[in-house]
C-alpha cells in the first residue's frame, strides 16, 4: 500500500465531498479511491468516515488523522520542493471568485498569467455566495469585503473603489439626488450579497453616513445588477470597474460624488500551512502587481 497516495486520496476525498470527484481530480476511478480508503481504514484499525448519498462525514478518529495527513502532505511537498529545486510554480491552481469581478477583472489577466508561468492550469470556480475554501477544494479565493476568517490567510491585494450611478434616462425620469438621504425617494437596486444589505454607506465631511434603501428590484447576483442598472431599474452603488466603459461613453452618471461609497478591500485568502507551492504565490503577487496599475482595483492612486 503507498500510504501517501492513500493520505492524498483521503484528503481531497473529504476536501470535495466526494470519492467521484476526487477520482476525476486524480484521473482515476471512483472503486479506486474507495480501495485506498479502504486499506487506510483496515492497516489503522479504525473507520476514518461515513458516507451517505450526499455527504462524507469524518469520524472522530477520522478528523483527527485527516488533520495529521494534512501536516504529513505539506511537509512531503515541502520537502520535495526544497530538495529537487522544484520551487516553480506548477500543477493546477484551483481559484475561486465572484462572478463579475472574475469576468471583468481576472480572467482577462490570466493569458499574462500562464504565458510567464506555462507550467501552472487554472480551475476557475465563480460563484457571487460566500465559498468555504476547503469545502470547495480551493487552493486560493478572491474576496472582496472586510468579512474575513481568522482561520484563514487574507492577504491584500487591492481596493474596490464604488460609485452611486445610474442611466441618465433613469435620472432624467426621476431626478438626480443631491446628498445621500435623497436616495429614500429612488428605486435603489439592492445587492443582497453585500455585508450591510440595503443599508448603503457614504463617507461625509462628518464622517459616514448610512442610509436604509429600497426598490423595486433586489437580486443576489453580480450580473444581475450590472443589467438592471443599464437597463434604467433604478440606482446602484456598484464598484466602478463594474461600469467604467459606461461611464467613460456618457451611458451612465455618477451622482453624489461629494458622498463616496466606502470603498472595499480585496485580498487573496488561502488556508494556513507550513508550505504554501509556488503556484499559489505567484498567482496572488501577479495578481497584486496588476492590480496596482489598475486605477479601478488599485491600492494606490493612479
Amino acid at each position: 500500500m503507498d500510504r501517501i497516495a492513500c493520505m492524498q486520496s483521503f484528503v481531497r476525498a473529504i476536501e470535495l465531498n466526494s470519492f467521484s470527484a476526487a477520482a476525476r481530480e486524480q484521473k482515476t476511478t471512483q472503486p479506486t479511491i474507495s480501495k485506498q480508503i479502504a486499506a487506510l481504514e483496515k492497516y489503522l484499525g479504525v473507520q476514518l468516515l461515513t458516507r451517505s448519498t450526499t455527504h462524507l462525514s469524518l469520524t472522530e478518529e477520522g478528523k483527527k488523522y485527516y488533520q495529521y495527513c494534512q501536516q504529513i502532505l505539506e511537509t512531503v511537498a515541502e520537502a520535495e520542493a526544497n530538495l529537487t529545486g522544484k520551487e516553480r510554480a506548477t500543477g493546477i491552481l484551483r481559484l475561486g471568485c465572484p462572478v463579475l469581478f472574475g469576468q471583468m477583472q481576472v480572467v482577462p489577466r490570466l493569458k499574462a498569467f500562464m504565458t510567464r508561468y506555462p507550467d501552472v492550469k487554472i480551475d476557475l470556480m465563480m460563484a457571487d455566495r460566500f465559498v468555504d475554501i476547503v469545502e470547495d477544494g480551493l487552493d486560493l479565493s478572491i474576496r472582496i469585503g472586510n468579512r474575513l476568517d481568522s482561520s484563514l490567510i487574507s492577504h491584500r491585494i487591492g481596493t474596490t473603489r464604488r460609485v452611486t450611478v445610474a442611466t441618465t434616462s433613469y435620472f432624467d425620469r426621476a431626478g438626480k439626488p443631491e446628498k445621500p438621504d435623497d436616495l429614500v425617494h429612488h428605486d435603489c437596486i439592492v445587492y443582497t450579497h453585500l455585508t450591510t444589505g440595503n443599508e448603503w454607506h457614504f463617507l461625509g465631511t462628518d464622517g459616514t453616513i448610512k442610509v436604509l434603501v429600497s426598490g423595486c428590484f433586489q437580486t443576489n447576483s453580480s450580473v444581475a445588477i450590472r443589467a438592471a442598472v443599464l437597463s434604467g431599474l433604478g440606482i446602484a452603488v456598484a464598484p466602478v470597474w463594474m461600469f467604467g466603459d459606461e461611464i467613460y461613453r456618457g451611458d451612465l452618471k455618477i451622482v453624489l460624488e461629494e458622498y463616496q461609497p466606502l470603498p472595499l478591500p480585496i485580498y487573496a485568502v488561502y488556508r494556513r500551512s507550513r508550505f504554501y507551492p509556488a503556484k499559489i504565490t505567484c498567482f496572488i503577487e501577479f495578481l497584486a502587481a496588476e492590480f496596482k496599475l489598475d486605477r479601478w482595483v488599485s491600492d494606490c492612486v493612479v
